[in-house]
């Protein structure tokens, strides 16, 4: 499958937003933060620094199977700390591969020290579809006699 493109055209097709939280918020406060911001996952952030992520599942494994209150566990308590990040330059396909490989849903993207976004694994899987359909038009195109190059 050849799947063109970076990560930073990705993030430039989204909104630029980050949502984070503090690691001494209360687990409560991020899941109620996730579901209004339409989000499976929160950076953990003290400051500028990125020290972890907190997703629906660290929610569903580390609290609710194990009996804990989120509104007595802060989010430190369960956050996932190490963490596989990538950057802007990054090719697609090798993004696609490493959340398969390791099964994670989110990725943090970093310049640098600087966090400039997340991607999904929706997020590439909705760049894998524009590119084919790209591709399957170019295609078309071409079988119907409009290629000019």
């Amino acid at each position: 499958m050849d799947v063109s493109g970076t990560i930073g055209a990705i993030l430039n097709r989204k909104s630029g937003e980050v949502f984070s939280i503090s690691p001494d918020a209360m687990v409560f406060e991020a899941i109620e933060m996730m579901d209004n911001k339409n989000v499976g996952a929160l950076l953990v952030m003290e400051g500028e620094q990125l020290i972890g992520m907190i997703s629906e599942r660290d929610y569903t494994r580390k609290v609710m199977l194990r009996g804990k209150r989120s509104r007595e566990t802060k989010v430190a308590e369960i956050m996932s700390a190490n963490l596989t990040v990538t950057h802007p330059r990054e090719p697609v396909e090798k993004c696609l591969h490493l959340m398969t490989d390791k099964r994670i849903r989110h990725l943090p993207v970093l310049d640098g020290d600087k966090v400039v976004g997340v991607i999904s694994i929706g997020d590439l899987v909705k760049w894998v579809i524009s590119c084919q359909s790209a591709t399957i038009a170019h295609l078309e195109s071409y079988i119907h006699g409009g290629y000019t190059g």
